[in-house]
């Protein structure tokens, strides 16, 4: 099935600002050379349905922005004020792993200004709120780390804690909510966690079958990955066919089909090729608990999440789609 100009230049157009100015620019040539290492009698189904997903979750700069600037005056967040709100709002930079804090704060001055006047290092003087920013919430360990030192130390006794991500996801979420409202009464404080997402993406294990990322229905015929399937502890959990989800990052039944059992197969396979990836390096994505993997679809401008297959971001001697920067 051959793949056709028009569909390649779909993808290069979607993700066309990923890590601009740190790699080359996507061009047809290296999507095509990604999608060779597919079954040729699949390529062109599963590059529809690549196209299909990250059409609802590649997330460019200008969408990033877009977000943030409606977030600067909301509502529903500031409470109709949003001078008076930012003002006592103190901005948490707590990450000592990766960029993306630091990023996403940088980003957000500019639509600050513009809604507010103000300048972002000189809000929260006399803190009302807190926020925490970031680009995502996969597992949630990364914000209960953060969040969790914090509680611990220089938090006041009691704290409105606002979590501002473009992609949160449920699970997460709940996890996060949990831990981090245990940290607090440890230690004798009390938190309020308010949660702001351009993409709530469902992924909790009881609603499986309506959720938002991959979630395959059964095993496909393929020795690798029913040999990896056959490593872990419990038996997978399968998707009951039928739904695309709320968000419908998926065309169809179909074609989410495709998509799973091919990003589940060449997952298997990278899993044998680059044996130096760690243990939670699951097929559809990384994963503490042994499953088939994360299975997440979403990547911004500036990286990719190896929560995400890894057919999209393993390197050599794979040849992924986005090419990832690591902590």
């Amino acid at each position: 099935m051959a793949v056709t100009d028009q569909l390649l230049s779909e993808t290069v157009s979607l993700i066309a600002d990923y890590r601009r100015g740190e790699i080359n620019a996507p061009d047809a040539a290296h999507v095509q050379k990604w999608l060779a290492q597919f079954d040729e009698g699949q390529r062109e189904l599963l590059l529809r349905e690549v196209n299909h997903a990250l059409g609802r979750t590649y997330i460019s700069r200008n969408t990033a922005e877009g977000f943030l600037r409606n977030l600067a005056s909301s509502q529903d967040l500031t409470g109709g004020d949003p001078t008076n709100f930012w003002t006592n709002a103190k901005f948490l930079n707590l990450q000592t792993r990766g960029r993306s804090q630091s990023e996403f704060l940088s980003l957000f001055a500019g639509p600050l200004k513009e809604a507010t006047g103000l300048e972002l290092d000189k809000c929260g003087q006399t803190p009302a709120v807190y926020v925490y920013l970031d680009d995502g919430i996969f597992t949630g360990m990364t914000l209960i780390g953060d969040l969790t030192k914090w509680i611990q130390s220089d938090a006041p006794q009691q704290a409105n804690i606002h979590v501002i991500v473009i992609a949160g996801h449920a699970s997460g979420r709940y996890y996060a909510e949990t831990s981090l409202q245990k940290a607090a009464a440890a230690v004798g404080k009390k938190i309020a966690l308010s949660w702001w997402a351009l993409l709530h993406l469902e992924d909790r294990k009881f609603k499986t079958d309506t959720s938002d990322v991959l979630r395959p229905t059964g095993l496909p015929e393929d020795a690798r990955a029913k040999a990896y399937a056959a490593t872990l502890k419990y038996p997978p959990v399968f998707r009951k066919a039928g739904s695309v989800g709320d968000l419908k990052i998926f065309s169809s039944e179909d074609g989410r089909n495709i998509l799973e059992q091919q990003l589940l197969i060449k997952g298997a396979h990278i899993r044998e090729i680059a044996p130096n990836l760690n243990k939670f390096a699951r097929p559809l994505g990384d994963a503490v608990l042994e499953t088939l993997g994360f299975g997440s679809t979403f990547v911004t401008y500036r990286n990719c999440p190896n929560n995400a297959p890894l057919a999209f971001w393993v390197g050599p001697p794979w040849y992924p789609l986005f090419p990832r920067k690591t902590n």
